[in-house]
């Protein structure tokens, strides 16, 4: 008889239980896919009302820390006990799971099965439905990224400039790192909106009966703990494969928030050069300006994990009354036409700086929406090659940080000096609001911060706003002491 494999938490790693529990204590596990999305128990399985559709997610899409970590709130129902899990635990335990599965294919190797399915996965093959192919699943995610990082980018600069006016409290890039955090811990915490990941609300039915068992008492009260948390995880593992949801985390959330404003702000200060609503600087020691330092890193990161977990908060209280997407429209329609908008808006974006109707259009938005799509792919990709490396320490995130700084760093010392000319100055101006903030991201960053050991939370923190920070000392200072900034030749 062929056994199920383990369990798979949120974090499509493998959750581990004692094997002398009650017998009566453990739900049946659920039965992972090859493609990560977690099936449901076979013994309570009935005829969906309709065939469902699945993606054939490739596994670099696990490295990916906007699907990899769970949500900021680990405990919604604030039960005595929990368990808490960290990134490191989701990574050395999916490390080990794909270790065995390699080392499982290739003992099946010899005896002939390994270009034949077994007997379970045929038994499985019908009851998974239709099955999106793995290239088409990556042109939708790709095509969603693309078309979120325009949305992302015209919400930073919509906020920014709604929220730089006369006599303004707090510079304007704390508002769009706020923002974007909020909305990435609803994502992360949200189990409504992607609950027709199976074809059928699968993880609502679960819950209610879960539920039911509780108020009932008795010692099916235990066992239906269980199961409700077996069924989040298993629901948390099937919306983390949707190239929806990827487009939202890591193509919105990701352009909404710049990691390179942050620093540029943070020099700013140091250098007594942070002008917003309106304001002038006036003259000060160095002691007030490593003040203002101090007080850009504290706010920026203070706000900007406060609205992740204020995200969640949301996503817990508002479950009642969110909205679920209909399953055919987010499947059969969104998806295409996600494919057809993404590229009909990039290449509108490139027309409309080419042929503006009017040329400030090209420093406020046009260009910046040029670059936006590269600079989030290019996180995107960064993130699946680099961030698997290290558990303990997101490479992947902190060189795209680091070198969008530099980036940014770089085209703000071209902009302020007296050479080019206006179209020159927009381009840059692009370069830094498109490339450079969908390229650098606080709301991956800050979720990482969460979910981190607290030890290798600071080390990471720190390491990030340090190099970072020390970069844009070496680029924009040596211009800053030497010659001195000039006026921009360009409005934005």
């Amino acid at each position: 008889m062929t056994t199920n494999p383990p369990l798979r938490d949120g974090h499509g790693t493998l959750d581990q239980r004692n094997d002398d529990d009650d017998s009566r204590m453990k739900p049946q596990p659920l039965a992972s896919s090859p493609t990560g999305i977690a099936d449901a128990p076979k013994h309570n399985e009935s005829p969906a009302p309709r065939a469902s559709v699945e993606y054939d997610t490739p596994e670099s899409y696990r490295k990916l820390d906007e699907v990899a970590v769970a949500g900021p709130v680990q405990n919604p129902e604030e039960g005595p006990i929990y368990r808490h899990e960290s990134l490191e635990d989701a990574r050395s335990r999916d490390q080990e799971y794909t270790r065995e599965e390699a080392e499982a294919a290739a003992r099946r190797a010899p005896k002939g099965q390994g270009s034949h399915p077994d007997a379970k996965q045929e038994r499985e093959k019908p009851a998974r439905g239709l099955e999106v192919s793995r290239l088409a699943t990556q042109i939708y995610t790709v095509s969603y990224l693309i078309l979120f990082s325009f949305f992302g980018t015209l919400a930073r600069l919509g906020l920014q400039w709604l929220t730089d006016y006369a006599g303004a409290p707090v510079f304007p890039s704390v508002w769009f790192n706020f923002g974007g955090c909020v909305v990435m811990g609803f994502l992360s915490e949200d189990r409504k909106l992607f609950r027709h990941g199976w074809g059928t609300p699968t993880h609502e039915q679960q819950t209610k009966k879960a539920k039911q068992d509780e108020e009932a008492g008795g010692s099916g009260s235990d066992r239906a703990a269980v199961d409700l948390t077996a069924a989040k995880k298993a629901h948390l593992a099937t919306k983390k494969t949707i190239p929806l949801y990827i487009g939202l985390a890591t193509g919105f959330c990701g352009s909404f928030t710049s990691f390179s404003s942050f620093i540029r702000d943070a020099y700013l200060a140091a250098s007594n050069d942070l002008t917003y609503g309106s304001t002038t600087t006036a003259p000060r020691n160095g002691g007030y300006s490593f003040m203002a330092l101090l007080a850009v890193i504290i706010i920026t990161v203070t706000a900007s994990l406060s609205g992740l977990f204020t995200g969640a908060h949301l996503a817990i209280a508002l479950e009642p009354v969110t909205p679920s997407l209909p399953y055919l429209t987010t499947r059969k329609l969104a998806d295409r036409l996600a494919v057809f908008l993404a590229c009909g808006c990039w290449v509108g974006a490139i027309l409309l700086a080419a042929i503006p109707p009017a040329d400030y259009w090209r420093g406020a938005a046009t260009f910046a929406l040029v670059f936006a799509p590269v600079g989030c792919l290019a996180r995107f990709y960064a993130s699946m090659w680099l961030n698997g490396l290290n558990p303990a320490f997101p490479l992947g995130t902190f060189a795209i940080n680091v070198f969008g700084t530099a980036v940014l760093g770089m085209g703000w010392d071209l902009q302020h000096v007296p050479i080019g000319g206006v179209i020159g100055c927009q381009v840059l101006q692009g370069v830094e609001d498109g490339f450079c903030g969908c390229l650098t991201t606080v709301s991956t960053w800050v979720s990482e911060l969460a979910a981190l050991r607290r030890r290798h939370a600071w080390i990471y923190g720190g390491a990030s706003v340090v190099a970072s920070f020390a970069v844009m000392v070496a680029i924009m200072g040596g211009l800053r002491w030497s010659d001195g900034f000039e006026a921009l030749k360009c409005v934005h």
